[in-house]
């Protein structure tokens, strides 16, 4: 239950990492000293943008190789102070790109016939959004030494305040009694009580995990006012409107269809609200759900898995789909391309790393055997055959924005659902539909919370910090606007800001609405499947290869979707709804 990561490289001191590193410093110098010898006139255009990009793919396959060995590496460790130097010295070093970077932007912008000089490169013809997305990006660029002291400055600024909000959640240990021993739990571990069988555990864990924030809440404002702030100073000298106009822009995605989106999710929101109140009853509250209770396990069948037999349930459905999709799976199973075993200093959660420059990805998970976890398997092993769909493409057209990020994860999400439902017990089935209700809730009415809470972070954050108690009561406020009387009122979940690391990120704001667009979109495209049969799968994969080199509303025009009409949301919305009246219906 350890991944393997050899691949990469077998440890820090050895030959191949040292020899890399070496080439790595010595390819940033080479990309310098050509960018300045080349970017200064606009003679030989095809040639120039040729070899730079040429030079750009070269440099990223080493560089994310070695960056990804020191972050992973990390990741289960985050007392691995060799690692986190590594990873702090490339970011440094990367920094010193940023001006070769401007100057080939700069350069773009000024080419008056680019799609000319483009169409005559059949090179350059296969990066043509690439190009053209610089060229349009141009103008929110800086001057050649802003641009990169903005880099080197994001160092010591928004780097450094993600990396001590990583440090602070990985190494929490949690107070907690169980059976009459007082126990130091990890974080994860204690989170993950929230899906145990037992009630009593359930609030306890809850309660707990409460208590621990209190010691890194003030040190995670800390960490949340400067990331914040420094989002803010950026976008507004870049001359963006606002950062979610820039977080839309980097998505590669437009207001009409954030708004159509959210529209339908909004529309959707009390048929949600009549699904927890159900489970609330079921659960025995009167007065909604308390938060401890979210994620409870129903139904009376035992949905436990060993790792084994999650491995096993996770590619024999994923061949009731595709042979590809299942022997991808099946390939990261055994290849030890899987960290999935909870231990003290591992970050919690999940991701899928893809590692383009391998042709391989890696996969973080900590699981525990719930349904839920086999769950989150096949989801990260979707994000993993996303990046496999892309293996052929090159580096610069591999990298996708993050709504349709989600898309390959959430679609074999329904495959594992919808094949656990086949043949199942009345019983079976509730708990099968529980399960996928909660995790739908999360990306539904959760995400909107956070979306919520986050809107209002950045208008408060122009003004000044904010305090801890200031913090808890906008997410307060933005969990009750989004559940509704869903959830009892009295026992919400102020500190979510610290447990979520996605507020942290400095180049990845409003980390929330994709993953509503994902469910969403893949919950479409499984309609579709189920309409067109066997032919879809062929289809289906071409999507996601073209994913890193068209805009998103492109990519889902290709399967004849139209995502700035709110219908296409609401139709999506309404497989979920339905399987909310069955879930109610089983239980009346």
């Amino acid at each position: 239950m350890r991944w393997n990561l050899d691949a990469l490289y077998p440890y820090f001191d050895s030959s191949e990492f040292q020899g890399d590193m070496k080439r790595c410093e010595e390819e940033i110098q080479e990309i310098i000293q050509w960018a300045e010898a080349n970017f200064t006139t606009h003679d030989k255009p095809v040639e120039k943008i040729e070899v730079y990009m040429e030079r750009q793919n070269r440099f990223f396959h080493l560089y994310t190789r070695l960056l990804s060995f020191g972050e992973l590496s990390l990741s289960v460790n985050a007392k691995d102070e060799r690692a986190l130097r590594v990873v702090e010295h490339l970011e440094a070093r990367e920094t010193e790109l940023a001006k070769p970077m401007v100057m080939f932007q700069k350069w773009i912008g000024e080419l008056d016939d680019l799609e000319k000089v483009i169409a005559s490169s059949k090179r350059l013809e296969e990066h043509l959004f690439y190009l053209m997305e610089i060229k349009k990006n141009g103008k929110y660029l800086l001057s050649e030494g802003e641009e990169i002291l903005v880099a080197k400055m994001k160092n010591t600024g928004s780097n450094a305040w993600s990396k001590l909000q990583e440090l602070l959640s990985s190494t929490l240990l949690v107070d907690i009694n169980i059976d009459g021993e007082d126990k130091k739990l990890p974080l994860p571990v204690v989170r993950n009580m929230a899906y145990a069988k037992d009630a009593a555990l359930r609030k306890k864990a809850y309660e707990a995990e409460l208590k621990s924030y209190e010691k890194v809440a003030e040190s995670s404002g800390a960490s949340l006012n400067g990331i914040k702030g420094e989002v803010i100073t950026l976008s507004k000298m870049r001359g963006y409107g606002s950062v979610l106009e820039k977080t839309l822009m980097d998505s590669r995605m437009d207001q009409e269809t954030l708004d159509a989106m959210l529209t339908a999710m909004v529309e959707s929101l009390p048929t949600f609200h009549r699904y927890y109140r159900r489970k609330a009853e079921l659960l025995g509250h009167e007065n909604g759900l308390p938060f401890y209770d979210l994620f409870a396990p129903m139904g009376d069948v035992k949905m436990e898995f060993t790792y084994e037999e999650a491995k096993d349930f996770i590619v024999k459905n994923f061949r009731s789909f595709s042979d590809t999709l299942a022997n991808y799976a099946a390939h990261a199973f055994e290849k030890g391309w899987i960290d999935a075993e909870p231990r003290e200093g591992k970050r919690g959660g999940a991701f899928c790393s893809n590692l383009h420059v391998i042709k391989e990805s890696r996969i973080l998970s900590n699981f525990t055997g719930t349904f839920n976890d086999v769950s989150t398997l096949a989801h990260e092993l979707g994000h993993g055959y996303h990046g496999h769909c892309l293996n052929d493409e090159t580096y610069l057209n591999s990298d996708y924005p993050m709504p349709i990020a989600e898309t390959a994860s959430i679609f074999c999400e329904t495959i594992i659902q919808k094949a656990a439902l086949k043949g199942a017990s009345e019983e079976e089935v509730f708990a099968i539909l529980e399960s996928s209700l909660m995790g739908a809730g999360q990306v539904i009415v959760d995400i909107y919370s956070r979306f919520l809470f986050e809107r209002e972070l950045f208008k408060r954050r122009e003004e000044g910090s904010l305090s801890v108690e200031e913090l808890k009561e906008m997410m307060i406020r933005a969990q009750k606007e989004a559940y509704g009387n869903g959830l009892d009122h009295h026992v919400l979940h102020p500190y979510m800001w610290v447990c979520k690391p996605h507020y942290y990120y400095g180049e990845a704001n409003y980390y929330n609405f994709p993953y509503a667009f994902g469910l969403l979109f893949a919950k479409g495209l499984y309609a579709e499947y189920m309409k067109r049969g066997t032919k879809f799968i062929k289809e289906y994969d071409q999507l996601l290869s073209i994913t890193g080199k068209k805009s998103i509303a492109d990519v889902a025009s290709t399967m004849g979707i139209d995502i700035r009409q709110a219908d296409f949301w609401r139709s999506s919305l309404k497989i979920i709804e339905d399987d909310i009246e069955a879930f109610i219906a089983l239980k009346k």
